[in-house]
Parts: C-alpha cells; structure tokens; sequence
C-alpha cells in the first residue's frame, strides 16, 4: 500500500476581512473571502480552492481512463460550477456541475463515441476528491461528446 502525503501551512494576519496566505509545493496564492460572501475578494478561497480540487481530480482521472482505454482525443477541455447556498446565514456547499467536452477524432466510431460518454460518467465516480464529498456535496456531470473535423 502506498501512502502520499501532502503538506500545506496558512497564514491568516486578523480579523474576518483580512487576507492571508497559504503555501503548498507548487501553490502559493493569497487567500480571503470572496467578494460574494461580503468579503475582500483577494487571492482564492475555499469555494473555489473545492471546486479547483474537483475538477482537475475529475479532467486528470478522465485523461487516464481514455488513454488505458486507447481511446484518442483531439481535446479534452471543460468548465466546472459550484453552487453554494446561504440560509440563515449558514454556507452550504450544495452542487458542482462539470462541463467536460471531449473531441474525439475525426474517425470516431459510435462505439468509441459511446465509450466516452460512458468514461465521461465513471471519472466522476472514480475520483478521489468526488469520493471524499459524496453524500455532501452533489457532482453532476453535463458532457459533450463531439467529433473533430
């Protein structure tokens, strides 16, 4: 069994409206709450530091599967949403929708065309972020399956 560790240390300077700081290996950004929220909107912040987690866990696991699938693209893009409700003052991290559009080759087949669709749905549920919120937070998948030219 392998075990990885990540490691991240913050800083936050004061009150509820400052701007602090966090590091990781390859992340280093400032941090605050955002604008939405009545806040000072500078650097990230945990809604999207979430989604950002989410969404490259769901492209890259995606990216796998198609390759071990010998499955060939020309693209793989997409778009990710959060939607986070506020009730009574309380912050409920509700849904995150992904928008991944695959373009396959030209010489797609259905079958390879189906095949992508179908990965599209199993990265979702194969991700380890995905999996680390499920029964909190709702994944939903809003796929493009498109054929180059």
């Amino acid at each position: 069994m392998a075990r990885h560790h990540f490691h991240l240390q913050a800083s936050w300077p004061g009150l509820r409206n400052d701007v602090g700081t966090i590091a990781c290996e390859q992340l280093k950004t400032k941090i605050s709450i955002p604008k939405e929220m009545d806040g000072p909107g500078v650097g990230t912040n945990p809604d999207e530091m979430l989604l950002g987690a989410a969404a490259t866990c769901y492209i890259i696991t995606l990216a796998a599967m198609m390759e071990r699938s010998q499955l060939e693209k020309e693209g793989l893009s997409m778009s990710s949403e959060a939607i986070v409700d506020v009730t009574n003052g309380v912050f409920t991290y509700e849904e995150i929708i992904h928008r991944p559009v695959i373009t396959l080759k030209e010489s797609a087949s259905a079958h390879e065309i189906e095949l992508a669709r179908k990965l599209a749905h199993k990265a979702e549920s194969s991700c380890m972020i995905s999996r680390a919120v499920q029964g909190n937070v709702n994944i939903s998948l809003e796929e493009t399956i498109q054929v180059g030219r």
